[in-house]
């Protein structure tokens, strides 16, 4: 085994720009759309009603996850802009002061004040990448790097409705149980979290008992819930 450390290696993306939105809005999808059609089942056999409620289930959560996601993304990237070019400003009527807090920075992470203050110096001579550094230093992201609040909504629409339809297919196809539908959302809840276990550190298990333990338990309640209140109402 060699002593040499790897000369080149890449990291996944941990900055979320489309895993967030798309494995959210799978889970969101099938476990909130699981969860409606119990709670339906459990207060009525009929199954246009079921498939009804379903169908509205999908579309409603469909569209509000994808203009919840691009509000927020675009409030946040308009946010990192407004602070850019804040910065942009300082750089521009004040370069002396801040180069010296750039090589302040890099004397803080242990670099010497003389070759901090020779680096800040040559990265000042580029204003782009001075704004670069100084972005990614002060405010946590670079102007080329914000977050895009169209790939944001499309993700979380597209993985909502994957995941929302899939509880609703049997109903969809004539089935009249419930019992095929949480088989499906079952399965399906394990696998998804077994999937988001390849781009994280957890076990495969763990991660999709975890995710069929959280769907369970919500159609559980829903279901408690629909067959009281059906039972209630007849």
């Amino acid at each position: 085994m060699s002593g040499r450390a790897e000369a080149h290696h890449q990291h996944r993306d941990v900055t979320g720009g489309w895993l967030r939105p798309s494995v959210f809005g799978a889970m969101d999808g099938l476990v909130s759309n699981f969860a409606l059609i119990a709670g339906v089942a459990g207060g009525t056999a009929d199954t246009k009603v079921i498939s009804l409620a379903g169908v509205a289930g999908l579309a409603a959560g469909a569209l509000s996850m994808a203009g919840g996601e691009y509000v927020s993304v675009a409030s946040q990237r308009e946010l990192a802009q407004a602070e850019i070019a804040v910065e942009r400003r300082e750089l521009a009527r004040h370069p002396d002061d801040e180069r010296v807090e750039l090589a302040q920075t890099f004397v803080e992470k242990g670099v010497s004040p003389e070759l901090a203050a020779e680096v800040a110096l040559q990265i000042s001579q580029n204003p782009e990448q001075a704004l670069e550094v100084h972005t990614r230093n002060e405010l946590g992201v670079a102007p080329g790097d914000l977050p895009s609040p169209s790939l944001a909504a499309v993700s979380s629409f597209l993985s909502f409705s994957l995941g929302a339809v899939l509880p609703l297919l049997p109903y969809l196809v004539g089935m009249r149980s419930l019992t095929v539908s949480a088989v499906i959302s079952c399965v399906a809840l394990f696998a998804a979290g077994a999937l988001v276990s390849t781009v994280t550190a957890r076990n495969w298990w763990y991660s999709g008992v975890r995710q069929l333990v959280v769907g369970g338990v919500a159609a559980a309640v829903t279901f408690a819930l629909g067959n009281l209140i059906g039972a209630a109402v007849l």
